[in-house]
């Protein structure tokens, strides 16, 4: 079958794979490829058992496969036969030099940029899909055009506006589709190449076209901006369980406000994810490198105070377990980020987990899609911990349950039940305020949530 054109994504993640799979359900009159260095990821996306959990995703990957969605390991075929190709390869937080623990480690994205120039014999459409600093687009370029060999690469930033679990609706329908492009007439025609693509289901007003820079910076402030919020709501949920106000009131009062809204304004046990704190950093970085200390001051402090939740939950936890958790069986509800996705990375979970056996607590941890990540994230830690698919058997012989994630799973168990299996006195400690803490309490537990008051029996 001749396709009318063929797309090509480099790095079949969380970002790329979804992506794609979505263009080919839409589009089917185009070839999309997904190509990556990892076999055994490939291996996945060609089985029955897909390397990542998106509520939607089984259904379009398996209706695409084979007629025009296909996913392999030979990279250099894919970009010869491409015309547009995307790049989302895997930008983490440097560990090492210059910018450790804030900056983006690119040399990932560097080394795909190379061998796209090693293996091109015909112009190409190269397409920023991984979260990447502001100026990257030129770097890019620069190795692009460095071998003066007389084929055309034009760069494109189209970044990802993605929610893990809501992955599928947000990209059938978007809030927007975001492009960025050099304003020459050949940046332009590239970008019009790109609209076309998106156009074949999203609504034009919902498309928009910027200059490259807005366009990669608009990612990370939008990260910064988010997580802005949930921190902000979370420095706010300390003062109400001293003044015993309730967050859910007063997050709902200023959430009405139409200036404000009421998305990320949930207190919780703190965010996680693969974008909040590494973008926020990145940001943070680059404010430093242009010297606006101030700037990054501000934003450095919403990580901080991410981080003050995560340890303000566990020493809520030790202080009103009497002080102590030596030997107390602690069952963690959750140990994905958020729910509906199997993605662990920088979940809560993670940090209080560590701490918690810090406190030589006995750790039972339950989560329907992520405990093979959770015992990878544990791995080597020193302490006595299991991993238990089923929540009841998870609770059984224990003195607290920590809810770490907002599973529907958890509003709808059978507490009575977990009650009576439980050591006493019981404890629920709610990192998400997800339960009835009245109906908990009068079960018999002593309720912890976020940002309300206790409900204890002593």
């Amino acid at each position: 079958m001749k396709f009318d054109k063929n797309i090509l994504c480099i790095g079949a993640g969380y970002v790329g794979g979804p992506t794609m799979a979505m263009i080919a359900h839409k589009c089917p009159q185009y070839k999309v490829t997904v190509v990556d260095i990892n076999p055994e990821r490939i291996s996945q996306w060609n089985s029955d058992e897909l390397p990542i959990y998106e509520p939607g995703l089984d259904e379009i990957v398996k209706a695409a496969r084979g007629k025009n969605l296909f996913f392999g390991t030979d990279i250099e075929e894919g970009i010869r036969d491409a015309g547009i190709i995307f790049v989302s390869v895997n930008t983490p937080t440097k560990t090492f030099g210059a910018g450790a623990g804030m900056a983006a480690d690119l040399q990932y994205w560097e080394k795909t940029a190379r061998q796209i120039l090693q293996c091109s014999d015909s112009p190409k459409i190269i397409i920023e899909k991984s979260t990447l600093p502001v100026k990257t687009a030129l770097a890019m370029e620069r190795i692009l055009t460095s071998t003066h060999n007389g084929i055309h690469f034009d760069v494109l930033s189209n970044p990802e506006f993605l929610a893990e679990g809501t992955a599928i609706s947000d990209l059938e329908s978007p809030d927007r589709v975001l492009i960025g492009s050099r304003q020459t007439e050949r940046g332009l025609k590239a970008r019009d190449a790109l609209v076309e693509i998106y156009a074949n289901w999203v609504p034009e007003e919902r498309i928009i076209t910027a200059n490259i820079w807005s366009s990669e910076l608009s990612k990370l402030v939008a990260n910064a901006f988010l997580a802005q919020r949930i921190s902000s709501v979370n420095s706010i949920s300390a003062l109400c369980e001293i003044t015993d106000a309730d967050i859910t009131e007063v997050a709902g009062a200023i959430g009405m406000d139409s200036r404000i809204g009421d998305k990320f304004l949930k207190a919780s046990v703190g965010f996680g994810g693969s974008c909040f704190k590494k973008d926020i950093l990145n940001l943070v970085y680059l404010c430093r490198h242009y010297g606006l200390h101030e700037v990054a001051d501000y934003w450095e402090s919403v990580v901080r105070l991410n981080d003050y939740q995560k340890e303000r939950f566990v020493l809520r936890i030790l202080t009103d377990m009497f002080n102590t958790l030596a030997g107390k069986r602690i069952s963690i509800f959750g140990f994905a980020f958020k729910a509906d996705t199997g993605d662990t990375r920088e979940s809560p979970a993670i940090f209080i987990a560590k701490r918690l056996v810090e406190e030589k607590a006995e750790l039972v941890i339950t989560d329907p899609k992520a405990l093979k990540n959770a015992k990878i994230d544990l791995d080597g830690l020193d302490g006595n911990i299991s991993y238990v698919e089923d929540p009841y058997d998870a609770a059984v012989g224990c003195h607290a349950i920590a809810i770490l994630t907002e599973w529907n799973l958890y509003r709808e168990l059978d507490f009575e039940k977990i009650y009576r299996s439980m050591v006493k006195p019981a404890f629920i400690f709610d990192g998400r305020n997800i339960v009835d803490h009245k109906k908990l309490f009068e079960i018999g537990f002593n309720v912890f949530p976020i940002g309300k008051s206790a409900l204890t029996h002593f």
